[in-house]
């Protein structure tokens, strides 16, 4: 049972990663600093998942990014682009409502 459960929260994720991203993003951040933030907020997610999610972002316009070389090591830093923003607005009016909806049904099935 719990492996089901395991398994299914990992589902319920999935799909939550690219709105906290955007929300996070507001603020320029590198990769590895991101992937801390959102695992200390209770967002489990690793990098072989992050990473490919960040360059698909970018792809699709709501990510933009800029090499820092200032330091011993360059790092990439990803912010949310304007089309991002709009992105992400819709997105929260979005989950409110199916928030709002499981809620409900939860609700009614007790």
């Amino acid at each position: 049972m719990a492996e089901v459960i395991l398994s299914q929260t990992q589902e319920l994720r999935r799909g939550t990663v690219v709105l906290a991203c955007l929300a996070l993003l507001e603020r320029p951040q590198y990769g590895y600093a991101l992937l801390e933030t959102l695992n200390d907020a209770g967002v489990a997610v690793d990098g072989n998942t992050l990473y490919p999610l960040l360059r698909r972002l970018e792809k699709q316009g709501l990510l933009s990014s800029e090499w820092n070389t200032e330091e011993s090591r360059p790092r990439k830093f990803y912010r949310v682009s304007p089309e991002g923003s709009r992105v992400r607005t819709g997105l929260v009016r979005e989950w409110q409502d199916l928030v709002d909806s499981i809620a409900r049904l939860t609700q009614e099935n007790r």
